[in-house]
């Protein structure tokens, strides 16, 4: 069994791990074992401080501590001693789950959930973030609110607001026999007393036993924003509205990325003033597959959220990443037909960085295809189709041995006005793949090639010709290098 409890050896678990070609070189994951949820990102006196969702002792999710790891460009990152474990006897005995962090006049805050049963927890932390104190007074909310049946009561996201602290937490209120997601609006005036205002918004389509998680409430432009991430279907919605005098209306909402493997994201401002975002990456294979790896999970490239002219939210890749940017290739100005084949054939690797430009001629379908093997019997598209709209990730020769393995496809509407181009921005690393599509757009996945000679990268057409403007590729180095 491999302990990821000990910071002393993280990178030597690291490197035990780093032959494994399904690991990612660039994206952040604990050094062995289960990671899920992104919990209390915070720019914290010049430096970036992210926790997550960890079990120390074993791949699959159980005994929820809170790893902690610190980077001083949103890039490459350090790890540090864990932030927080369970303490036996005590409200979070059953796992410390997910929360954020705050600067409380100076002193760094955690507040989580702990179970079982669903309580909210705070903890304060030394001025270098490395050692926690539990408030003795914990849970500071033991409490559903009277006269409510919940399905869910967890998920603390707090901010400021004047004198005031203010709190959403992720549930579910069943009523008449109906379970409905919702979040819950809480305020405080020292984070320790709080009183329950509300609920902050209610889904209207009821679901059985349907928790609204990992709540992410904050101003964005002129408007504010939340995100929420939903038990029953996994995916993540935002809401854009207006918020006043503790009620939020939104005027607009949709998926914040087009797949169920991109899930509980958490936001933080910057002391440049920017909303930045990390989120879970899922797998998408056997718990059987996991084990056998010996790790789960890991966190997206950091992204910047920004306010759309339309009033929804543009979502593109922290500039920052363009550090890591090694060998270069590109093509321009070409004409890709059905027949072509190679049009960058030395742009190889399973951690890439990859622009694409097209305008959209006579085909029906276009795109590229990616951790290609030399034979063509693995390869994972990345589909453009024109009459339907959509943007896919074919995956169903991703893996030539898929036992296990989830191969179905993974689409996101996307539609061009005459005139438009398709631009593509996508991370690949290892098995993780995201893209980002229009400055608008985002649909992550997962790939899993059997074979190690599955590094290749074309592009095509088919029932017509595509204009290749642009083509950029880079091999991108490791964070921990």
């Amino acid at each position: 069994m491999i302990r990821t409890d000990s910071v002393e050896n993280a990178m030597a678990i690291r490197r035990q791990l780093a032959h494994d070609h399904h690991r990612p070189r660039y994206h952040f994951q604990a050094p062995a074992n289960w990671m899920n949820d992104p919990n209390g990102f915070i720019h914290w006196r010049g430096q970036y401080h992210l926790f997550y969702q960890h079990h120390p002792f074993g791949p699959l999710h159980a005994n929820m501590h809170w790893g902690h790891a610190v980077s001083s460009d949103l890039v490459h990152w350090r790890d540090l001693p864990m932030g927080l474990t369970p303490t036996p006897g005590g409200p979070d005995a059953g796992g410390c789950w997910s929360g954020c962090a705050v600067d409380n006049d100076g002193v760094p805050t955690l507040m989580y959930t702990g179970v079982s049963p669903e309580v909210q927890c705070i903890a304060t932390g030394s001025p270098d973030m490395l050692t926690w104190t539990k408030y003795p007074g914990n849970p500071v909310i033991g409490a559903q609110p009277a006269g409510m049946t919940l399905t869910g009561f967890r998920d603390p996201c707090v901010w400021r607001e004047g004198r005031m602290w203010h709190m959403v937490l992720g549930s579910g209120i069943t009523s008449h026999g109906q379970d409905r997601g919702a979040v819950l609006l809480y305020r405080s005036p020292d984070l320790i007393s709080w009183e329950y205002l509300g609920p902050l918004l209610e889904d209207d389509q009821p679901q059985a036993g349907v928790v609204w998680e990992c709540p992410s409430f904050f101003p964005l432009g002129d408007r504010h924003v939340l995100f929420i991430s939903v038990t029953s279907t996994g995916y993540v919605e935002y809401f854009v509205g207006a918020y006043r005098e503790h009620r939020f209306e939104p005027d607009c909402g949709a998926h914040l990325d087009h797949s169920g493997l991109f899930y509980a994201p958490q936001s933080t401002l910057d002391a440049f003033g920017r909303r930045l975002l990390f989120g879970w990456l899922r797998e998408s294979r056997s718990d059987a597959l996991v084990t056998a790896a010996g790790w789960s999970g890991m966190q997206s490239v950091p992204r910047v959220l920004t306010l759309r002219p339309d009033g929804r939210p543009g979502i593109a890749p922290a500039p920052e990443l363009s550090t890591l940017r090694r060998t270069h290739w590109s093509a321009h100005n070409q004409t890709i037909a059905p027949e072509s084949k190679g049009v960058l054939p030395d742009a190889t690797g399973s951690s890439l960085e990859i622009l694409a430009e097209f305008a959209p001629g006579s085909a029906s379908h276009f795109g590229l295809k990616l951790l290609q093997s030399p034979d063509g019997a693995e390869e994972t598209g990345v589909v453009y189709d024109r009459a339907a709209q959509t943007l896919t990730v074919d995956r169903s020769r991703s893996c030539a041995t898929p036992d296990g393995v989830d191969i179905s496809p993974q689409s996101a509407s996307l539609p061009l006005s005459d005139g438009d181009t398709l631009r593509l921005h996508i991370y690949l690393d290892g098995s993780a793949i995201e893209i980002f599509a229009n400055g608008h757009t985002c649909l992550t996945s997962r790939v899993y090639p059997s074979r190690r000679d599955s590094v290749g990268l074309d592009v095509f057409a088919a029932g017509g010709s595509v204009g290749l403007k642009s083509l950029d590729v880079w091999q991108m180095a490791s964070i921990w290098e």
